[in-house]
């Protein structure tokens, strides 16, 4: 017998297993994670999965997750992670519903449509809400919600991760990406770190390879100033408001003066017009009233936290309302097992409680960037071109304070013959643009988001032509 035909048996043990676990446990209730079906869904091949694991039982923490598995084979491709940002904003409502998942929501809330460059072609994909009070994701203890930050994020998301490998035992020595954009360029490196740490206390490491990350908040000073030039270099605002903004804000401080705020503001109000600012030369979603519908984001790195102007992880505020309609509905929240302890407020795609009571924040991510450099893991940062909220400039000026040594020069890089984007690959991370891409890339580039994927998995640059 050879080893393809021994090969096969091996793998339905594997998965019996792990599908065995998760009927044993029941989903910390006494409803398996398995997902039947979701009202309106396509009929598809691959297994999805969907519930709660208890981070915290005192205070009554609990975090929602997604797994879609892979589309075919998932017993041999790699588990990848996938977090949105805000901070509070949902990884359902942006990551699977309108980037990276299997599924698009249509416009009625009725029915989902399948998405052919879903990254779930090549791995299984775990959506992840966190922090407790972002989308289905809850707590018992309600000052929790007036009392988070990155530390707590980053450490539940550990525990999460340890009790659902418990759960899924198939995946314990599965090769493990962590992935996400906007200010989950916060969670996703100080997560590998937490894993980094466990994993040098323990005897079960978990098998994590390397992160990828998206038009990421990186560094308070870069990232601000970064910004604040990509308005200038893109005609957003005039010589006088920028020049201004260069005289009047401290961007190496947290708070900013009022000074700083109003003229924030004044930009935004008056000289960038209705545009949408995760992508400046895509048409703003309008309501029915005829009013501009643009949405106000939960993160810009500018302002300070505490204050009404940020801006959210995300982009169509139209998108943002059909997915608070189909999640909402209560087929949808039982096929999901989701809000079993009845959550006294509705599901939303970001949560202004949690973002406005944010209460700690790290300045930069750069030192542990360098340190995860040094421990040898996969490190990619992408960036969308025509995004204004934390655009590549920003993110250029926050890697070249890391100064590596370039081993691939700058160089354009293809799909369907055509330039995707530009990348350079540094010892220790790879670069890249992607050509005409908002905030969320996979959104508005979904075939050239799906190929920068696919080459980060790999470890293989980028093709070339």
């Amino acid at each position: 017998m050879g080893r393809g035909e021994m090969f096969v048996p091996m793998v339905f043990v594997l998965l019996h297993l792990c599908v065995g676990a998760i009927h044993r446990k029941g989903g910390e209730g006494e409803e398996g994670d398995r997902i039947v079906a979701l009202p309106g869904q396509p009929n598809v091949s691959f297994e999805q999965y969907s519930g709660y694991v208890t981070v915290n039982a005192r205070a009554g923490r609990a975090l929602f997750y997604w797994l879609t598995e892979a589309a075919t084979a998932p017993e041999s491709k790699p588990l990848v992670i996938w977090l949105n940002g805000g901070p509070g904003c949902s990884s359902i409502a942006y990551g699977a519903s309108e980037e990276i998942g299997p599924f698009r929501l249509h416009k009625s809330g009725s029915r989902l449509n399948l998405n052919k460059h879903s990254w779930n072609l090549v791995a299984n994909l775990l959506f992840l809400e966190a922090p407790a009070g972002v989308g289905f994701s809850y707590t018992n203890t309600s000052f929790d919600l007036n009392d988070t930050g990155d530390r707590r994020t980053a450490e539940d998301s550990l525990i999460f991760l340890i009790r659902w490998l418990d759960r899924f035992p198939c995946y314990k020595n599965r090769e493990i990406y962590l992935t996400g954009e906007s200010y989950a360029g916060h969670y996703v490196p100080q997560l590998a770190r937490e894993i980094k740490a466990y994993n040098a206390r323990t005897k079960h490491p978990i098998n994590l390879k390397g992160f990828m990350v998206g038009n990421a908040v990186t560094d308070n000073y870069y990232d601000n100033l970064g910004t604040v030039t990509y308005w200038w270099s893109h005609a957003m605002i005039s010589d006088r408001t920028y020049k201004k903004l260069l005289r009047t804000c401290n961007f190496h401080q947290q708070k900013q003066s009022n000074a700083c705020e109003l003229l924030y503001a004044y930009a935004m109000d008056q000289e960038f017009g209705n545009i949408d600012q995760y992508n400046i030369y895509a048409a703003p979603c309008n309501n029915s009233d005829g009013i501009s519908a643009t949405r106000r984001s939960l993160h810009s790195p500018l302002l300070p936290q505490n204050t009404v102007l940020r801006q959210i992880s995300g982009y169509d505020p139209c998108t943002e309302k059909y997915a608070e309609v189909y999640y909402n509905r209560p087929d949808v929240q039982r096929a999901l097992h989701a809000n079993t302890t009845k959550i006294p407020y509705k599901w939303t795609a970001c949560s202004e409680t949690l973002n406005r009571n944010w209460n700690d924040t790290e300045l930069s991510v750069l030192p542990i960037y360098k340190e995860l450099i040094a421990a040898g893991l996969r490190i990619w940062v992408f960036s969308g071109d025509v995004d204004s909220v934390v655009p590549v400039t920003a993110t250029r000026f926050s890697l070249a304070q890391l100064r590596l040594a370039t081993k691939i020069p700058w160089y354009p890089w293809y799909v369907k013959k055509q330039v995707g984007g530009w990348t350079e690959v540094y010892e220790g991370l790879t670069f890249a643009t992607v050509r005409g891409a908002g905030h969320e890339v996979p959104l508005f580039k979904p075939r050239e988001a799906l190929q920068l994927f696919r080459s980060f998995l790999r470890g293989e640059p980028l093709p070339n032509s």
